[in-house]
């Protein structure tokens, strides 16, 4: 009876515990949402309003929702066709959803929406969470067979399309519309702007529950699966990066990375949550970059690392020509942020840098504010409140500061399972990111690889994000990989892809020597070849598939 009294005791406990850690979590999170301008004091009619979207439509519906009572005729959008304010932007996706509804598009649908950064994008993610819908962001890359395969899995309804991705979605079904959101035409397919101009301003009725969102992985080792989310009812996902990272409401905030990508979807609405202006375009293209920084004095600069390198590539007399004075935020995220470019950024632009690690199935990780990367360049900095990451061995056992480990990440924001069966593998609560890394003596992270790349050449272990570090600190190398090859003699062998800077005529043998003077002789590779650009997805992650079978 002892026993089964304490065994009842400690369950008990360990629930308790958990449910305070939760309120500890979420009420941290409330405090730095409000103090972003998230929240913060209104009158009752107007906080029961704000309530209510964020209840009715989620975090995602709500955010648009929120700022529009707030803030309604505050500019919210900034994209190629003009400004819109967040009345207007919210009265467009109410508009939308009303016609939606009316045409059997309502709770459970699948909404597929190929587009790139516009107000069309904005509308279709607005108008699905208010209808109840899903909707599936799909890769802007994809060729047709990929985007066929992964519409048929998800369950696709509905299409929202951009016409240049028209032949890509040819062969998909979508019985319950097809529907243009850019078009530099006039085509027979209706475009949302049509639909838009026959709904009510206003939201006829409230979905039964919140749409749901399934993002897709980046399928830079293969066919990218389907992380579905439901929006969550919780505050822990701004509250984390908000703590970390100052962005604030009545400033400007420029996304670029692209909003089908996990990171450009939770920054543009993050901006309008917390009544920023979100400025954005279609494609990246540096110079114009510039120019719109300077132009609408922007506060925070929402990038992945590759965008970062086109920009320094412009040279600093190119940079130093527009006024940048107003940036105070730039936030990285995607992929692998590498020390040398970390400094050389922050040496021209200031002490602004921001790193953020997570994933699509894990959302948050880490984040490294610029002290972070002054001490250790190219450190993922250290967990945010609500936040646990371990470095674990094979044996599921916690390794000391300093040993390389699988990461495992703990948090109230991880994903339930891929679309089509599987998960994360998971011990103890925390679930592996599927990569490799360390805590240094200061207790920041450090990603050290992906847990599948690590390459055993010659009975040694190289894992290729070092060398890649290596090289990109080169003073003649723009942008370099390293992957493994078969090799009759050692198995594996390394073969770097290196982007020379404009003017340099550095050659493979002065690559290998360079690396063999900074690193053990079995992390030289064993060749080298020179590209004008390395391959990459629209997120920014080099595509190590195709440089692995690259016929040379």
């Amino acid at each position: 009876m002892k026993s089964l009294t304490s065994c009842l005791g400690a369950i008990v406990f360990d629930q308790v515990s958990k449910i305070a850690k939760r309120a500890a979590v979420e009420s941290h999170a409330l405090a730095t949402v409000a103090r972003a301008g998230m929240l913060g004091v209104a009158p009752p009619g107007k906080m029961a309003g704000m309530l209510h979207g964020l209840t009715a439509f989620g975090p995602v519906g709500g955010a648009i929702t929120l700022a529009a009572i707030k803030h309604p005729d505050r500019p919210g959008l900034v994209d190629e066709l003009g400004t819109l304010t967040f009345r207007e932007l919210d009265q467009r996706s109410n508009a939308l959803a009303n016609v939606w509804r009316d045409r059997g598009i309502a709770e459970g649908a699948g909404v597929g929406i190929l587009c790139r950064n516009h107000r069309g994008m904005l509308d279709a993610t607005f108008a699905s969470a208010k209808v109840g819908a899903r909707a599936l962001y799909l890769n802007t890359d994809f060729a047709r067979p990929q985007a066929t395969d992964v519409c048929a899995r998800e369950g696709v309804d509905v299409l929202v399309y951009d016409e240049e991705f028209t032949e890509v979605l040819a062969d998909v079904a979508a019985p319950k519309g097809r529907f243009l959101a850019w078009t530099d035409n006039r085509p027979a397919v209706e475009t949302l702007d049509d639909l838009i101009a026959k709904g009510a301003p206003e939201l006829s009725r409230d979905p039964g529950r919140p749409g749901g969102l399934v993002l897709l992985t980046s399928g830079t080792t293969g066919t990218p699966k389907g992380a579905p989310r439901p929006q969550p009812k919780s505050l822990a996902i701004p509250g984390a990066i908000l703590s970390k990272i100052p962005f604030r409401g009545g400033e400007t905030m420029y996304v670029a990375p692209p909003i089908f990508h996990t990171w450009g979807l939770t920054t543009s609405i993050l901006a309008l949550g917390v009544g920023a202006t979100l400025v954005t375009r279609r494609r990246f293209r540096p110079e114009e970059i510039l120019g719109d920084l300077a132009r609408h004095k922007v506060a925070s600069f929402v990038v992945v690392p590759v965008m970062l390198k086109r920009i320094l590539a412009l040279g600093e007399p190119e940079i130093a020509k527009h006024d940048l004075s107003s940036v105070r935020v730039i936030a990285a995220a995607g992929s692998q942020l590498e020390g040398a470019l970390a400094v050389k950024t922050m040496d021209i632009f200031g002490d602004v840098l921001y790193n953020l690690y997570g994933s699509t199935e894990a959302a948050y990780a880490s984040i490294a504010d610029p002290a972070d990367l002054r001490a250790a360049p190219g450190c993922a900095g250290r967990p945010p409140f609500g936040s646990t990451v371990k470095i674990l061995g094979d044996d599921g056992g916690e390794l000391p500061q300093g040993q390389t480990g699988r990461i495992f990440v703990g948090n109230t924001s991880q994903f339930d399972g891929y679309t089509g069966g599987g998960h994360k593998e998971v011990i103890r609560g925390l679930m592996s990111t599927g990569d490799v890394g360390h805590f240094d003596a200061g207790g920041r992270l450090f990603v050290d690889g992906r847990d599948d790349d690590m390459i055993v050449s010659g009975g040694e272990n190289v894992f290729p994000q070092e060398v890649e570090e290596l090289l990109a600190g080169h003073d003649s190398v723009n942008d370099a990989a390293v992957v493994g090859v078969d090799d009759e003699e050692f198995g594996k062998a390394l073969r770097a892809f290196v982007v020379r800077r404009a003017g340099s005529e550095l050659d493979e043998d002065a690559v290998r020597e360079f690396v063999k003077q900074n690193l053990a002789r079995y992390k030289v590779p064993r060749k080298v070849v020179f590209l004008d650009e390395l391959p990459r997805n629209p997120s920014g992650k080099v595509l190590k598939r195709l440089l692995a079978t690259w016929d040379s």
